[in-house]
């Protein structure tokens, strides 16, 4: 017991991790009741907070929707104790970290992670938001801007939409009908003109809802418990606690009239889709037992005999998906979504008799014993062997289970199902019946043949009341398909012991070379887990040398993934994942997770390459989907388009998006069974294997992919020669000048405006690196402040580093509605002026400051194996083997002086600088075509091009070199092997 708090928890009464080495405990501090869980990790190089306020927009005023989210908003722009705006953020930002929140029905969440030796002052300009917030007249008018144009990214969200026409079709009095997230109209327009003061409102609000008896906090610290807890007792001790109730609302949200109906939807893209959704009892009561586990893993199944088996084989589905949703301890939602086909838009209801008669056959068959013993052994394992992830991520996990879970099970949760009850899962079958749900079925065929619109998105729906009778006769004539309960799974791991590893490698070492293939080989070394991860690149000079190529070697990747799907899906339950995608040198393969069983996975795989053959029938569906994700590409974002059209300019071997879909649309089976065995006739294999396995096996698997595609007896690949090696280099833009590519939004619905401003600077090298990184740190929050908190340009605003195959940039991405693209352009350069002059002024010690932020940034250490793989295969793909690069930039960072960084400045990004190379990307929402118009007609001055035409700009223009390619490339694995060697000796 201490002077402020009580100890109420000790580090064993919480259940943990069998290799978790962190140390936990409970405290409530006793001046104002707080609950909080103290984590201390001595090998963290970040520290993390999470404080869950149990008070979300189900709480907001009549009249007033969006004010639990815009108080989130408000809460990080000052406080009586750290007045200057933004400070928090700036803070944080400056000392290695990151900061964000969320606002969900019942709760709101604020956390951050910093830099350990900067925590206790961020801890305690965190604590202010819950003591004593500014909340002052001019941030609040600013900022409603924000709230507003966060809503307008999500008007034409498909996702956003279908989720508020599930809450606006429910009961008016229930707060699940509720608009949470608030917009210009809900907080400004109509209360002024009710004479409502929204800033009294959100004063009153935060005083009558935010009590530390409603908050629950996690401190993530790498000091020991007793210090950490001094820590939160000085500075969380003076949160108000007015003993507020917690918000309980028992009524349902859905009554009988809400069921017992199809609601035809008109989406915003062009896709099918249906959603048949049950009210359930919330499955949080009953976590021990996991009964709507149970159910999701069987109706979700996607093995053969499964329903997705049986759509996908009928080829009327793409994806199908279970899911609980809001669940709490008053009420839950059991939906099932599919994704259809045109031809499944034609058997709708077919689809939906063939999922009840799936549901029959698990009440039928019975409540089975193995498959529930299996479920709990998969999350036994995967509780117990978990990756550790990052603190701030982890931190908000727990803070979320704090205000559902006993203290015991806030690292389990559901993780350890212990409790089979046959009954409890019958009683929730029978919820999940023909008469208890809706159904939601999603088409652009409906456009037009609808009567009613959602208020808040203005999404176009109809409704159609299903009778109990017309419910049974809809019911019959159940397609007769050979639906059946999955198999036992073999891919569960059984051996989880731990390889020995003779040398403690520092690096990945070169363990095998050949004309075929590059072997890298990195053993865990580090996180002592039965994982491992195996990456090959297969470089496929055929696979990327033409537009139809590049479109061909896509509709393999996908046709294969398909392909694999049934007997993958079983290793993916078993937490043994595989991805396969196409690169821009051919196609590439990873396998990772429990290493027991993943060569039979990896085998898998490699047999569906080697023996690939199209199906008429699965290609008919994948094109169609191929097809249906380009055509659907006008209704992303208008800064995703942006973007897209930025790397299109940058990159060399990219196509345009209409011509890519002009060969897709006519493509053939015949084109990809003629295509696939010339796309591998050459081929040279990059590999990584790395984690718990022992060198050995490392060179048997590649070996045998060696014998499989090369040296076997009926061999599909020949090796490459020298000049055969395929590249993929980005366009060098000329100093002094800049480019601007303008364009208008493909949606024409969209208001929305965008910029991508990129500043080219250097191509890979450690000392330049350091300096771009450096600036980047210091600049980031400073342009979050000016562009976004001070002038509201929009609510996306961010400022990043950029790096095209080792060409080294910045870039600011901005999305807005209140200027247009070309205005935006300018408020940047005048953000550059500002800077500017920020930069000059900065005294010695903050240099030396943010130096030492940077570095332990750097020198953060990898959390889990697949970071670890990340940052390795990184190097190793891009062709530059610098496994050692964070040792050699901390060396640079260490010998940087401020006049250097300067200089740097004034040479690459410094407005006007000779040297600066500049590219504009510029898309023109719908509510600036008059802007877009008279910008077309502009004459350009000197010192800029206009791109009108991204071909002819791209090959007219030099390239960049390439890091891989050749021999000069097979030298530099063999001098950095020697290099690399040594030093993992050390």
């Amino acid at each position: 017991m201490t002077g402020a708090a009580a100890v109420v928890g000790v580090a064993d009464e919480i259940v943990k991790a069998r290799n978790d080495d962190r140390e936990y405990r409970r405290i409530v501090l006793e001046k104002n009741s707080l609950e909080v869980l103290l984590i201390s990790d001595p090998d963290t190089d970040k520290c993390a907070a999470s404080m869950n306020v149990g008070v979300g927009y189900f709480c907001d005023p009549p009249g007033l929707e969006g004010l639990a989210h815009f108080l989130e908003h408000m809460l990080f722009f000052a406080s009586e104790k750290y007045p200057l705006e933004d400070s928090f953020l700036k803070y944080i930002t400056e000392h290695g970290g990151g900061t964000n929140a969320f606002t969900s029905s019942r709760d709101t969440n604020y956390h951050f992670d910093v830099n350990a030796d900067s925590f206790e002052e961020a801890l305690d300009r965190f604590a202010q938001f819950f003591i004593k917030p500014l909340l002052s007249e001019d941030a609040v008018e600013r900022e409603i801007k924000a709230v507003d144009s966060e809503n307008q990214k999500n008007l034409l969200s498909d996702t956003w939409r279908l989720n508020q026409l599930c809450k606006h079709l429910s009961k008016d009095s229930h707060p699940f009908h509720k608009f949470g997230t608030g917009n210009r109209d809900s907080l400004e327009v109509r209360p002024k003109s009710n004479g409502v003061n929204v800033r009294d409102e959100l004063i009153k609000f935060y005083k009558e809802h935010y009590s530390a008896n409603l908050m629950n906090l996690v401190v993530y610290g790498k000091k020991p418990l007793d210090k950490l807890q001094a820590l939160v007792e000085d500075k969380f001790q003076d949160i108000r606690n007015i003993e507020q109730s917690c918000f309980i609302f028992s009524d349902q949200p859905l009554s009988l009239e809400h069921l017992q109906m199809l609601i035809r939807v008109v989406p915003i893209c062009d896709d099918h889709a249906i959603k048949v959704e049950w009210p359930i009892t919330p499955g949080i009561r009953h976590y021990k037992e996991i009964p709507t586990e149970y159910l999701g893993h069987l109706i979700g199944h996607e093995g053969e005999g499964s329903l997705f088996y049986i759509l996908k084989k009928l080829g009327w589905a793409t994806s199908l998906w279970t899911d609980e949703y809001s669940s709490n301890m008053d009420f839950a939602f059991f939906q099932v979504f599919i994704d259809l086909t045109d031809a499944g838009q034609e058997h709708m209801e077919d689809i939906v008799r063939l999922l009840f008669k799936y549901i029959d056959l698990i009440r039928h068959s019975g409540i089975c014993k193995w498959i529930f013993d299996e479920m709990a052994a998969i999350s036994k394992m995967a509780f117990h062997y978990q990756d550790k992830t990052p603190p701030l991520g982890y931190s908000v996990g727990i803070a979320s289970n704090m205000t559902i879970f006993p203290t015991r099970d806030w690292l389990v949760t559901s993780s350890l199902p212990s409790e089979f009850n046959p009954s409890l899962i019958r009683t929730m079958l029978e919820e999940l019946s023909p008469t208890n749900c809706r159904i939601f079925w999603a088409s652009k065929n409906f456009d037009g043949q609808t009567d009613l619109v959602e208020p808040w998105y203005g999404t176009a729906y109809s409704i159609e009341r299903l009778t109990e009778s017309s419910i049974k006769k809809w019911m019959e004539g159940v397609p007769d398909e050979n639906l059946h309960l999955p198999v036992p799974n073999r891919f569960i791991a059984s051996d989880v012991s731990l390889k020995k590893v003779q040398e403690k490698v520092k690096f990945p070492v070169l363990l095998r070379k050949s004309p075929y293939s590059l072997l890298w080989y990195k053993p865990d070394t580090m996180f002592s887990v039965p994982k491992a991860s195996v990456t090959i690149r297969f470089r496929c000079p055929n696979a990327c040398y033409s537009l139809e190529a590049g479109v061909l070697t896509d509709i393999f990747t996908w046709l294969l993934s398909d392909y694999l799907n049934e007997c993958a899906y079983y290793a993916d339950l078993a937490d043994l994942g595989y991805n396969i995608s196409s690169t821009s040198s051919g196609f590439q393969i990873s396998v990772g997770g429990y290493n027991h069983k993943l060569r039979i996975l990896l085998e898998t795989v490699l047999e569906h390459i080697a023996k690939f053959e199209v199906k008429p029938d699965r290609f008919s569906v994948i094109k169609e989907r191929m097809i249906k994700n380009y055509q659907n590409f006008k209704f992303e974002e208008p800064c995703s388009q942006a973007l897209h059209y930025c790397s299109s300019i940058l990159t060399e071997r990219s196509w345009p998006l209409t011509e890519e879909l002009e060969i897709l649309m006519q493509l053939e089976p015949k084109e990809v069974s003629n295509f696939t065995p010339t796309m591998l006739s050459r081929a040279f294999l990059e590999c990584l294997v790395a984690g718990n396995i022992e060198s050995q096996e490392a060179e048997s698997i590649i070996q045998n992919v060696e014998d499989i595609f090369f040296t076997g007896p009926n061999p599909i690949c020949k090796p490459l020669f020298p000049s055969q090696y395929p590249t993929n280099r980005v366009i060098k833009l000329d100093e002094g000048m800049s480019y601007f590519h303008s364009t208008e939004g493909l949606n024409p619905d969209n208001k929305s405006s965008a910029l991508v401003h990129y500043i080219q600077i250097h191509q890979d090298d450690y000392t330049s690196n350091v300096k771009l990184q450096l600036l980047s740190l210091i600049a980031k929050q400073e342009a979050f402040h000016q562009l976004r908190s001070v002038e509201q340009l929009g609510y996306i605003t961010t400022l990043e580093q950029r790096n095209d195959q080792g060409i080294r940039g910045l870039q600011f991405t901005i999305q807005s509605t209140l200027k247009d693209p070309k205005q935006v352009d300018s408020r940047v350069e005048e953000f550059l002026r500002l800077f500017e002059s920020k930069l000059y002024e900065m005294k010695n010690d903050e240099f030396e400051s943010k130096v030492n932020e940077l570095i332990a940034v750097k020198l953060e250490k990898f959390k889990n194996l697949w970071e670890e793989c990340d940052f390795y295969w990184a190097e190793i793909s891009g062709g530059t083997f610098k496994f050692d690069r964070i040792k050699y930039e901390v060396s640079a960072l260490r010998q940087l002086t401020q006049p250097e960084l300067i200089k740097f400045f004034d040479e690459h990004i410094k407005v006007g600088s000779p040297k600066k190379k500049t590219l504009s990307v510029r898309v023109y929402g719908s509510s600036h075509t008059s802007e877009f118009t008279a910008e077309r007609t502009e004459t350009v001055g000197p010192g800029s091009i206009r791109i009108d035409d991204i071909l002819s700009f791209k090959r007219s223009r030099p390239l960049y070199g390439c890091f891989t390619g050749g021999f000069n490339y097979m030298q530099s694995c063999r001098i950095r092997t020697s290099t690399t060697a040594a030093e993992s000796d050390e």
